[in-house]
C-alpha cells in the first residue's frame, strides 16, 4: 500500500498528522500489507506527489481557504488534483483541503462562519448508497474544528460533474442559517469531508484538557458544552466509531478498485 499524504498544516503543530499515520499503520498490519507512506509539505515547500501512489490523503490545516488564491503552492496543488482526477486515483480531502477544492471547482460559497465550530457534533448522511458510510448510523458523530464552511451549493454544476452531497450539519431549528455541507463525493474516486474523520478520542481528550484550550471552550461555549464534549469522547458509538470505520472504509474501497 503506497500512500501519499499532502501535509496542509503549514508547519503548525497538530494532531491530524499523527492520527493519519497511526490509522494507516494499523490498517497495514491488520491487512498484512507492506506500507510505504510519503509526506509532502504543500503550503511552505510547494511539494506535491507524482501519480505513482495507490492512495492520496490531503489533510486539514489552519487559516483561510480564500487567502491562498493565486499562490504558487496552490497552483501546483490544483494541478496535482486535476491529474489525480484524470488518472482516477483514490483521494481523500479533509477540512481545509475540502474547502479549497469546493472553491476551485466552484461548487458553492466558501465563507467564514458567524462563529467558530469546535467540538463533537452529529452530522447526517444524505444518501444511503455511499459504502464508506455503510457502518455509520444517522446521525454519526464527528470532530469539527473550523472557522469556514461550504454553503449555497451550485447543484447544477455538481450534477454536471457527477458530484454528490454525502452529509450535512445537524439541523438547528432555532438558528435561521443554512446548514453547511459536511461531505461530498466529487467523483467515483475522490471524496472530501468538512470534518476530521482521522480524529481520535484520546488525542481530542488530551487537547481539551490543555489549560489554554479548556479556558477557550469554557469562555466561548460554557461549562455544560465542555463537559458534554468530554463525555461524548468516552462513548464508543460516537467519535471512536467514526475513527475506527471511516478512513479504513475509504482504504478498503481504494484498494478494491485498484484490484
Amino acid at each position: 500500500m503506497k500512500v501519499a499524504i499532502l501535509d496542509m498544516y503549514e508547519g503548525v503543530p497538530n494532531e491530524g498528522m499523527r492520527c493519519i499515520r497511526e490509522i494507516l499503520a494499523a490498517y497495514a498490519v491488520r491487512n498484512s500489507l507492506t506500507l510505504q507512506c510519503d509526506e509532502y509539505e504543500v503550503r511552505i515547500a510547494a511539494r506535491v506527489p507524482d501519480l505513482s501512489y495507490d492512495i492520496y490523503i490531503s489533510t486539514g490545516g489552519p487559516g483561510s481557504p480564500l487567502d491562498s488564491e493565486g499562490s504558487e503552492w496552490e497552483q501546483r496543488y490544483f494541478e496535482t488534483m486535476e491529474a489525480l482526477m484524470a488518472a482516477a486515483k483514490p483521494v481523500l480531502l479533509i477540512c481545509h483541503s475540502f474547502q479549497l477544492m469546493c472553491r476551485y471547482l466552484q461548487l458553492g460559497n466558501v465563507c467564514r462562519r458567524r462563529s467558530p465550530a469546535f467540538g463533537v457534533f452529529p452530522v447526517h448522511p444524505t444518501v444511503n448508497t455511499e459504502m464508506i458510510f455503510a457502518q455509520l448510523p444517522d446521525p454519526f458523530y464527528i470532530v469539527d474544528s473550523r472557522n469556514w464552511q461550504v454553503i449555497g451549493l451550485d447543484h447544477e454544476r455538481m450534477a454536471a460533474m457527477g458530484a454528490t452531497v454525502l452529509a450535512i450539519e445537524k439541523e438547528r431549528p432555532h438558528v435561521p442559517l443554512e446548514r453547511a455541507t459536511m461531505a461530498i463525493r466529487f467523483s467515483p474516486h475522490m471524496i472530501g469531508t468538512q470534518f476530521h474523520p482521522e480524529a481520535d478520542a484520546t488525542g481530542m481528550r488530551m487537547y481539551l484538557l490543555q489549560k489554554e484550550k479548556k479556558d477557550q471552550v469554557l469562555t466561548n461555549y460554557g461549562a455544560e458544552k465542555y463537559y458534554s464534549m468530554l463525555e461524548q469522547l468516552s462513548d464508543p458509538d460516537k467519535i471512536t466509531l467514526t475513527y475506527d470505520t471511516f478512513i479504513p472504509a475509504f482504504l478498503d474501497h481504494a484498494l478494491s478498485s485498484k484490484r
